[in-house]
């Protein structure tokens, strides 16, 4: 861990912030990115993002109150009204700056600011899985499962990489066995689009589990995500084991579907909250197989590298970048 080599002050100090449909995560970093302080808060404490807020920074010790900072959020970032996705938090950006005494405030995608940290990671912030080499100054792809599906890349513009802010986790999700064609037909009569993120999430695993057990006519558990991925359900329920399997085999289409989409030469990286817990189980699940499965440019994208995120906070890293950037 980097130490920061001047006192911080007002100036030198920047809040960062990854705001996502179950927890709210704060810190306080330098301009080069040292994290000064953090912690994790519980969305549904908070009736708003400014009380949040505010129950942070009173919390943040003898560091300085900060005076601009940068809030990578789970939403799309079109105006100065924004809405959350998968939480009701609602705010306006302008409005929380001014109660926040802030000189700035920027609040971006949360995948936009996933995208952003990638170029500042070190080797031991990413495990490799598959094959292939990035190819320097080519695009690159990132999308990570966690309480929604997140989904951005980087575009190289001369010496500066431009973040891309999609909402590709709400594409239509697409079948490639029978079985999981199956599945996805009984998700269309509970859902009038399903979407990747109906798969690959954390509600998405629920949904997975509840369609194979009606596929197969057996009563479904009352599953959380973390209890059908936990290794000790994985070695005694079938039925979730296949449920991982078969999101980690589905996160691999997607996957490969990205890298199509962007050209990502310089490599597709996961990251969200699920897939790093997931350890060697998703090093030797289907994904990578499924990544490549795309007929004709099977040898195309197995010279594509893909990688998961293990860095604790890469969304603060990003928001860093951003700040640093303007």
């Amino acid at each position: 861990m980097r130490i920061a080599m001047t006192p911080p002050n007002a100036s030198t100090t920047w809040l960062v912030g990854d705001i996502g449909g179950t927890n709210a995560r704060f810190g306080l970093v330098s301009p080069d990115g040292v994290v000064l302080h953090s912690r994790v808060l519980a969305d549904s404490d908070y009736p708003g993002i400014a009380e949040a807020i505010d129950a942070y920074l009173a919390d943040r010790g003898g560091l300085p109150r900060p005076r601009r900072g940068a809030i990578a959020i789970a939403s799309p970032v079109a105006g100065d009204e924004v809405r959350m996705t998968n939480h009701p938090w609602t705010f306006s950006i302008s409005g929380l700056r001014e109660r926040l005494r802030f000189h700035r405030l920027q609040v971006i995608n949360d995948f936009t600011a996933q995208a952003l940290a990638l170029p500042h990671l070190k080797e031991g912030d990413r495990t490799v899985v598959g094959g292939g080499e990035a190819q320097t100054g080519l695009p690159i792809g990132v999308l990570g499962p966690g309480s929604g599906l997140g989904v951005s890349g980087l575009v190289p513009a001369g010496r500066k990489w431009v973040p891309l802010t999609g909402e590709g986790g709400h594409a239509t999700m697409a079948a490639y066995t029978d079985r999981e064609d199956a599945v996805l037909r009984v998700m269309r009569r509970h859902f009038d689009h399903v979407s990747a993120e109906r798969v690959l999430s954390g509600p998405g695993l629920v949904n997975l589990y509840n369609a194979l057990a009606e596929v197969d006519g057996v009563p479904a558990q009352q599953y959380t995500a973390a209890q059908i991925t936990d290794e000790a359900t994985d070695r005694d329920d079938a039925l979730c084991r296949e449920t991982t399997e078969m999101f980690c085999a589905m996160l691999g289409t997607v996957a490969g579907n990205l890298a199509l989409t962007l050209g990502a030469r310089g490599g597709v990286y996961i990251g969200g909250g699920i897939v790093p817990r997931l350890g060697e189980r998703f090093a030797a699940s289907q994904f990578r197989e499924r990544f490549e499965a795309k007929g004709r440019f099977r040898t195309y994208l197995a010279a594509i590298p893909t990688y998961v995120v293990t860095h604790p906070l890469p969304a603060f890293l990003g928001c860093a970048a951003a700040l640093m950037e303007k």
